[in-house]
């Protein structure tokens, strides 16, 4: 096995990589790579990266740490409205001013979406029940 510096995207991670004939040799192969002939290959960061990557995956798990996301979670949906019904993502127009008026407008036309389906006694648009959503009304029932 060899360990070489490794660079993604501007970060140094380590590169460990197998033999190609220990790989071979190797009776559980095909659960530690899908290469036909290559060798098994990991890319880990190094130590204090890794801390502090774990220290934030349990922070995460807080409550406090989710309440907070769910307001990124809400602006993310507002884009994401506004990519999909309203083609945010493409000016018709050439120069920031007119950009400008454009994206006043976007915000517009989604905001009046909104009072109109808060407004209606049915939402325009009914998202579908997912099957684990279905499963936890069945359960709560029973």
């Amino acid at each position: 096995m060899s360990w070489t510096k490794l660079n993604i995207k501007d970060h140094t991670y380590l590169q460990a990589r197998f033999a190609e004939a220990d790989c071979r040799a190797c009776p559980d192969r095909a659960q530690c790579t899908t290469s036909a002939t290559g060798p098994r290959s990991i890319a880990v960061l190094p130590r204090p990266l890794h801390e502090i990557q774990m220290h934030n995956r349990l922070d995460q798990r807080t409550e406090q740490w989710q309440r907070r996301y769910a307001i990124r979670a809400g602006i993310e949906a507002t884009l994401s409205q506004n990519v999909r019904a309203h083609g945010l993502r493409r000016s018709r127009y050439r120069g920031l001013a007119r950009t400008h008026v454009q994206h006043v407008l976007t915000a517009l036309a989604c905001n009046v979406t909104r009072v109109s389906d808060w407004v209606s006694s049915t939402p325009r648009i009914r998202r579908r029940t997912t099957r684990f959503h279905a499963l936890c009304l069945s359960a709560a029932t029973t």
